[in-house]
């Protein structure tokens, strides 16, 4: 496969009427703060026929007007905050061509190679990155890049979406809550309420023995596996766990509950050992008041469900379900509200404290992270040709870092992106689609 870069340029917004002042900026709220700091990337494929290139770049040229964040660079204001400085420097835009069809060369899973239909993630200035990728087929990939504290899943999506829009030539809608910077505020006196010293932060200098200790393999030992759980498959977990109780338990929560067990199996670990999984929680519909879907910024924090290996593995399904509810339920409005009163403050820099979202582990096992994207609206994304019939994240070699996904089927099936030690994907396979 030889990929050929025709383009590079800097796509910047278009207005309607008078442009905005390029001399503002706007400070990161205590959630873009613990984000991490990094690009973050996504892969889509579209079938024949698809729009031009131009008719893209024009949509997303209308669309930064209204997510103007993107279009913008970090930096510090004169207090050493950081800040969003909304200059409408822009957007990369990357124009490239394939020298084949695109079922010849692209993986079903993220592979090393998936990375070349996606700008780099490090060192990188902009805050949007865009690959247009071009087949002999007539196919398109785009490849999407976006700076994590400027926004989380739930915003990147709204965004993808409204660009699909804005090149189709329809109203963005809705328009994007821009309020990062007034509507998260501390109570006076603050209540800290959690230990969020060391929960969402961690001391800088065990963060640094951490991030060695956590890298002791090398990445060829790590393969990343693809497993597609079937809507049936799925129906079956529910049921098992939730025989008995009155409201069923959820897709996510039982197909989680289901990998912990089986890449706990497949590990072998010391039945005496602990191990923990590391949750996202929306606060979006935590918070109080309830804070819209349209808000553009980062509204996160996590749950962390811990259990002894012996009891996870040997305890039914449903033990592992209760286990990860209880504590996703803990991180209620109370929970973000203590989290501002505890961030909105000196103590993170007095302390020497970093977010732990930035602590470089390849290795997470005994643990587990996982990123849910079963309810953004990533396959929304219509440039004008329908929606993608092929998506995935970008090639993450960390052991124990899940991904799901909805399925492009549409069905209610579940597509899972496991990385795991290559001396444990046999027993994986054995165990995944196994009920007991």
């Amino acid at each position: 496969m030889k990929i050929t870069i025709e383009s590079s340029r800097i796509v910047k917004p278009t207005y309607k009427g008078s442009a905005p002042s390029t001399k503002n900026h706007v400070r990161l709220s205590v959630f873009d703060n613990v984000a991490s700091s990094t690009h973050m990337a996504v892969i889509y494929a579209f079938n024949p026929p698809t729009p031009p290139n131009i008719a893209i770049e024009k949509g997303l040229s209308k669309v930064l007007a209204e997510y103007r964040e993107w279009a913008g660079r970090l930096g510090e204001d004169a207090e050493g905050n950081l800040v969003i400085f909304l200059n409408d420097q822009g957007v990369r835009f990357i124009e490239a061509t394939v020298d084949s069809n695109l079922r010849n060369v692209l993986p079903s899973k993220p592979t090393k190679e998936i990375q070349n239909f996606h700008p780099g993630l490090y060192g990188v200035e902009e805050l949007v990155q865009v690959q247009l990728t071009r087949f002999t087929c007539g196919s398109l990939v785009v490849g999407f890049t976006a700076h994590h504290q400027v926004g989380d899943g739930q915003a990147a999506s709204n965004f993808l979406v409204a660009w699909g829009l804005a090149t189709r030539g329809l109203a963005i809608d809705p328009i994007p809550l821009r309020a990062r910077d007034t509507i998260f505020k501390p109570r006076e006196p603050p209540l800290v309420q959690y230990d969020h010293c060391n929960i969402e932060y961690m001391n800088e200098k065990y963060a640094k023995t951490m991030s060695i200790t956590g890298n002791e393999s090398n990445e060829e030992e790590i393969v990343i596996h693809k497993m597609h759980f079937t809507n049936e498959f799925i129906n079956k977990l529910r049921a098992k766990a939730s025989a008995g109780v009155s409201k069923p338990y959820s897709r996510f929560e039982t197909t989680l509950a289901h990998l912990w067990r089986v890449i706990t199996k497949a590990r072998g670990l010391h039945g005496h050992e602990t191990t923990q999984i590391r949750i996202s929680v929306n606060g979006r519909m935590r918070m109080d008041p309830k804070v819209p879907n349209k808000y553009f910024g980062n509204l996160v924090l996590w749950a962390f469900p811990r259990s002894k290996v012996r009891d996870l593995i040997n305890r039914p399904l449903r033990f592992a379900v209760e286990l990860m509810r209880a504590e996703v339920v803990k991180v209620n409005g109370s929970y973000f509200q203590s989290f501002i009163d505890f961030a909105s403050f000196d103590t993170v820099n007095k302390e020497g404290l970093i977010s732990k979202e930035d602590i470089n582990k390849r290795i997470l096992s005994p643990d587990l992270e996982v990123d849910s994207w079963l309810t953004f609206p990533f396959f929304d994304l219509d440039f004008g040709s329908g929606s993608p019939h092929y998506f995935m994240p970008t090639y993450f070699a960390t052991e124990g870092m899940l991904f799901l996904l909805p399925s492009c089927l549409g069905d209610g099936s579940i597509d899972a992106i496991v990385p795991l030690f290559k001396d444990n994907l046999d027993t994986f396979k054995m165990y995944c689609y196994s009920l007991d």
